[in-house]
């Protein structure tokens, strides 16, 4: 395995990065978790849109065109044999100073990392997650927007460690207001009476590229899109349940909190949006060769 870092691969034993990397000092910096799918990098133009706009959030500029890390991505890919896969590509402030400042940084740093991954046992996507509710609320969107994917994820490991404590493999994670925001890695969608309901960013949720593509596949299957403030009482007396994310894709939920969801099993609509995101991933991106 080779990782890309600041212009160069790099082995995995020797891809190595500054103490003083304000990205490992502080987590200060962003990053991109994508997909390959048999040879296409999914909704690649999209993803790197949204790294500038983490980037412009966060007065990171980025010395690189669109252009050119879409290469570092594909190359990555190309380097490590990988027809399908995940690839966390990164930029860091940089190396700097102690010191939170980052005008003692000159230069972002920009790693790219092409490998495996499973986030969930694929027999969860068969037969259905149960998840419970955390008590970490997620941080405020007036202290930090979730729109930007930044490199400090501590907020969401303490959550993700109160589920595994209590045996689960996922958790809800509600702001600071009581509302569902999203899960620890994840998007959270409900189906109720026909209608797709999910939170807005303003509630903390991250605006996913895959929870993007779920909002259009249930479009042109006639559900009725609700963007909306959504409880735990709602959640409970969903129809149907699933999260989706980029490592997790789309992955029906079956219990949350103790109740059972619908009819306990995966509902039949989750089946479609998965069955219709299935057939895009191949097909809407980047080719790599």
């Amino acid at each position: 395995m080779e990782v890309y870092i600041d212009g160069k691969f790099y082995p995995k034993a020797d891809a190595k990065v500054s103490v003083f990397d304000h990205g490992f000092l502080y987590g200060d910096g962003i990053f991109e978790g994508i997909r390959l799918y048999e040879g296409n990098v999914f909704r690649l133009e999209e993803h790197l849109e949204r790294l500038e706009m983490s980037a412009k959030a966060i007065m990171l500029q980025l010395p690189w065109t669109r252009k050119e890390i879409a290469d570092v991505v594909c190359e990555s890919c190309r380097r490590n044999n990988l027809t399908d896969g995940y690839i966390r590509l990164i930029i860091s402030r940089g190396v700097g100073d102690l010191g939170l400042s980052p005008k003692t940084c000159p230069k972002p740093s920009i790693i790219c990392i092409a490998d495996k991954i499973t986030l969930y046992p694929e027999a969860l996507y068969t037969t259905g997650m149960k998840i419970i509710t955390a008590a970490t609320r997620r941080i405020s969107p007036a202290a930090l927007p979730p729109m930007i994917k930044s490199l400090n994820y501590l907020n969401n490991i303490l959550a993700k460690m109160e589920a595994l404590q209590h045996g689960y493999h996922e958790c809800i994670m509600l702001n600071d207001q009581g509302y569902v925001a999203e899960c620890t890695g994840d998007n959270i969608f409900l189906i109720h009476k026909g209608r797709l309901l999910t939170p807005a960013s303003h509630a903390g949720a991250l605006i996913g590229i895959t929870r993007q593509v779920a909002l259009e596949v249930a479009e042109q299957l006639g559900l009725k899109l609700c963007e909306t403030n959504l409880t735990r009482y709602d959640v409970w007396n969903a129809d149907e349940c699933f999260l989706t994310g980029t490592a997790a894709e789309v992955i029906p939920v079956i219990e949350v909190d103790g109740r059972t969801i619908g009819s306990g099993k995966p509902g039949p609509m989750t089946a479609r949006i998965l069955e219709s995101f299935r057939k895009k991933v191949s097909k809407e991106g980047t080719r790599i060769r």
